[in-house]
């Protein structure tokens, strides 16, 4: 009874706000410094935020504790925002690039394909908001933080003269209207006008 008194008092609960982001833990993991005073534990996170709309960023940091190294890192990724443009809910055009050990293929696909890509490189997509995408990871190595940072500078490599163009197109295509008749008109039929007889000139006799 006294529980129920209480939430009389406070009134209804109030809607939670839906965050600006979605955030996803790509890679946790825990790292040691060796020190002149010993070892010093701490825990890295590597966390991709989007708003599914476009932009989409990325952060790394450390922590004592691991909500500590989320929530730094999800600081860094929101200054470091990547804008991605999206065309008929793919990518403008085939991108490729490498860091460091990572490298990665990402190309449009059409519409109704969905995201036909693995580990890091869906994540970057999803959360940007690219509905159809075809990504493959080249390198042979697994470390995600290099995978993810290659698929940003994949990201950044847009032609952005062939987006504008392509945007241009997509607006300015002209809208034919085809007007059905049931009858066709008649042709219009000429009255020609009557000839005047030729006058033949006589031959004079000698």
């Amino acid at each position: 009874m006294a529980q129920e008194q209480k939430r009389r008092e406070r009134g209804p609960r109030l809607p939670k706000e839906k965050p600006e982001f979605d955030q996803t833990i790509v890679d946790l993991a825990r790292v040691t410094r060796v020190t002149k005073g010993g070892k010093h534990m701490s825990f890295r996170a590597l966390v991709l935020i989007g708003d599914r709309k476009g932009r989409v960023g990325y952060g790394v940091e450390k922590g004592k504790d691991v909500q500590i190294a989320v929530d730094k890192a999800v600081n860094q990724a929101k200054k470091n925002l990547l804008r991605v443009p999206i065309f008929n809910e793919t990518i403008p055009h085939r991108v490729e690039a490498k860091f460091k050990a990572g490298r990665v293929l990402i190309k449009p696909a059409p519409k109704g394909s969905g995201i036909i890509a693995g580990s890091a490189v869906r994540i970057v997509l999803d959360l940007a908001g690219v509905g159809n995408a075809s990504g493959k990871i080249l390198s042979k190595t697994n470390n995600k933080i290099a995978n993810v940072k290659a698929t940003f500078e994949a990201l950044k490599k847009f032609n952005y003269r062939a987006v504008k163009t392509l945007g241009r197109t997509q607006s300015s295509a002209p809208k034919t209207e085809v007007v059905a008749t049931s009858e066709a008109p008649a042709p219009e039929v000429k009255q020609q006008k009557p000839r005047a007889p030729r006058k033949v000139a006589s031959k004079k006799t000698a």
